[in-house]
C-alpha cells in the first residue's frame, strides 16, 4: 500500500545529495511518506551501458537503465545506513535535473535537494539546481547544505517537527 505522502529527492552522486537522501529518509519515516529519488541525465552524463562497444550505440532505454542502476547503487548504501521502513524508488529523468525535479514536485508533498552537488560553482550559496527548485517547485523545498543542516533530530528539537 502506497503512502499518502511523497518526498522527492534529487541525487547526483555527490556527498551533499547523500545527505539530502538521508534527511529525506528520516523525514519520510517520521511522517509515513514514500521517497522517490530522481537523477537528471543526458547522453553525455549517463554511464555507458554494458552493451556499448565500438561502432554500436545502444538504444536510449539502455542509457536510462544504466543511470537508474548507478543511482540505485549510490542510494542503496544511504538507505541501508538509515534503516528506516520507507518505500524508496529510483528514477532517471532525461533532461536538466532542475526540470525533472520541478516537474516531479507537482505530485509531491516535499522536495529535498543538496545545496551544492557536482557543479563547479563553489562560491554560490545555493547550487543552480537547488536555486531553480526553490524558485519553481510546486511544493515546499528543503535544501541540505552540509551535515549540520542534514541533522533531522536536531531540526525536530529546534522547531517541534516538520509537519509531522
Amino acid at each position: 500500500m502506497a503512502a499518502e505522502r511523497t518526498v522527492i529527492v534529487g541525487h547526483d552522486g555527490s556527498s551533499t545529495s547523500d545527505l539530502a537522501l538521508a534527511w529525506a529518509l528520516d523525514y519520510a519515516g517520521s511522517v509515513g511518506a514514500d521517497v522517490r529519488v530522481i537523477r537528471g541525465w543526458s547522453i553525455s552524463t549517463a554511464p555507458r551501458p554494458a552493451s556499448m562497444s565500438g561502432g554500436y550505440i545502444p538504444p536510449i532505454e539502455e542509457f536510462e537503465a544504466a543511470v537508474v542502476a548507478e543511482l540505485e547503487r549510490d542510494g542503496a548504501r544511504v538507505v541501508a545506513e538509515r534503516g528506516v521502513d520507507v518505500d524508496v524508488t529510483f528514477e532517471g529523468y532525461r533532461g536538466a535535473p532542475a526540470n525533472g525535479l520541478v516537474e516531479a514536485s507537482r505530485d509531491a508533498d516535499l522536495l529535498v535537494v543538496g545545496a551544492r552537488g557536482l557543479g563547479g560553482f563553489r562560491g554560490l550559496a545555493l547550487g543552480s539546481v537547488s536555486d531553480q527548485c526553490v524558485r519553481h517547485a510546486a511544493c515546499p523545498v528543503v535544501v541540505i547544505r552540509d551535515e549540520h543542516s542534514a541533522d533531522i533530530e536536531r531540526s525536530r528539537q529546534l522547531d517541534g517537527g516538520l509537519g509531522a
